[in-house]
């Protein structure tokens, strides 16, 4: 089976950049995406036949928001972690299968001046224990923009960045925990030594073009689906935002 995740930064914006294009030539089983920046009834959206749409949206218009895109329908779809605080910004869809959990995930920005990371600190601890419970029933794989690149290597400029948001000793640390809860990072499991692959490019400073990136666009499974994963990658050549789309291959 084949997953594609992007963070789309507008999907009515990305649409005029060759989205749908995109969509079409990958035929992915399953197409996640967060920050679509929509309200319903904002795009008509032309898949190709078969696909369903699950939409989550943010109360805040033109901000945040999460869909999934897939052939296989679902046994239940889930908006939201159920805690009522967290679930105003249309972070959050799950989808329920026989033999696994599919997770769209936009992870809350610590901002500028580190402005919200208490807020993305209580974020963290809700929704880790919002997977691990949905791990205990069967195999989960999420997917998303978390917004935190784990290690140096995920970065071009580690040193500069260290206290900035999305590079955080507490962020990082936060990442590291959900690791240690039996969680797989799929792309570093493939590629443990791979340097300058990123996924977000800031549209300053001709970042793109020097691949001044970040990578803080993930798979990660849970440590029962390691026998099952195929591939795991990076289109880092995929324009359209300022992000590129993240891929996982996986036989289920």
């Amino acid at each position: 089976m084949k997953f594609i995740s992007w963070n789309v930064n507008g999907l009515r914006a990305c649409v005029q950049k060759g989205f749908l294009e995109y969509f079409k030539e990958k035929e992915a089983d399953f197409f996640c995406i967060q920050e679509s920046k929509l309200q319903a009834g904002q795009i008509e959206l032309e898949l190709p036949e078969g696909y369903e749409a699950y939409w989550n949206y943010a109360e805040k218009k033109g901000y945040s928001g999460t869909a999934i895109f897939t052939k296989r329908k679902p046994l239940q779809v889930t908006y939201g972690i159920g805690i009522e605080e967290h679930d105003k910004e249309g972070r959050v869809i799950t989808l329920e299968y026989d033999n696994f959990y599919l997770i769209t995930c936009y992870t809350p920005n610590s901002q500028t001046e580190l402005a919200r990371l208490s807020y993305r600190m209580e974020w963290e601890d809700a929704f880790l224990a919002y997977v691990d419970g949905l791990k205990e029933k069967k195999p989960v794989i999420f997917c998303g923009d978390l917004n935190v690149a784990h290690k140096e290597i995920d970065l071009k400029n580690p040193k500069t960045n260290r206290k900035n948001a999305g590079f955080t000793d507490e962020e990082r640390e936060k990442f590291s925990v959900i690791l240690s809860h039996g969680y797989i990072d799929t792309f570093r499991y493939f590629y443990p030594e791979q340097e300058q692959i990123y996924s977000w490019w800031s549209y300053r400073f001709k970042a793109r073009e020097k691949n001044a990136g970040w990578r803080i666009d993930y798979f990660i499974v849970s440590e029962d689906l390691k026998d099952k994963l195929v591939d795991a990658k990076i289109h880092t050549e995929v324009m359209g935002s300022d992000h590129c789309p993240v891929e996982l291959d996986i036989n289920l």
